[in-house]
């Protein structure tokens, strides 16, 4: 198992990671990991821990994971608007059709302002993509 561990072990946090340097060359066999960085994905900020200097070969290493991160979040924030658009679509067919006048009161007026919102956001940043392609012109 040692032989296939990874070099570096990024503990994921809300806004990035902790950076683990993975060690399995020890007398006793076992995995030892020593952190020695903290990674903020928001702002690209890597501190090192304890005071200690990273290597180029580390910093290699947390720039390409923050950027594999980056793609896999922003796969995740399309996967969630996606279900986010199937999930309105269920809604409405639960709408028209088993939905009760109470259930519907519940819940009405919170999904016509939330679509309304939602509406005025996308109708704004559409015309702001479309001037932007007029001025390209």
């Amino acid at each position: 198992m040692a032989a296939t561990l990874p070099e570096y072990f990024f503990r994921v946090r809300e806004n990035g990671a902790f950076v683990f340097r993975v060690d399995t060359e020890n007398r006793q066999r076992r995995i030892d990991m020593e952190q020695i960085a903290a990674i903020n994905i928001r702002n690209g900020e890597i501190k090192p821990h304890g005071g200690r200097a990273l290597s180029e070969r580390d910093l290699a290493a947390i720039k390409s994971w923050m950027t594999d991160r980056h793609a896999v979040l922003a796969a995740r924030d399309i996967d969630d608007i996606k279900r986010a658009v199937d999930h309105l679509n269920l809604t409405a067919h639960w709408a028209q059709t088993k939905a009760t006048d109470e259930q519907l009161e519940a819940v009405t007026d919170d999904l016509l302002l939330t679509m309304h919102d939602l509406r005025s956001v996308l109708v704004r940043k559409k015309a702001d993509r479309l001037m932007k392609g007029q001025k390209g012109d």
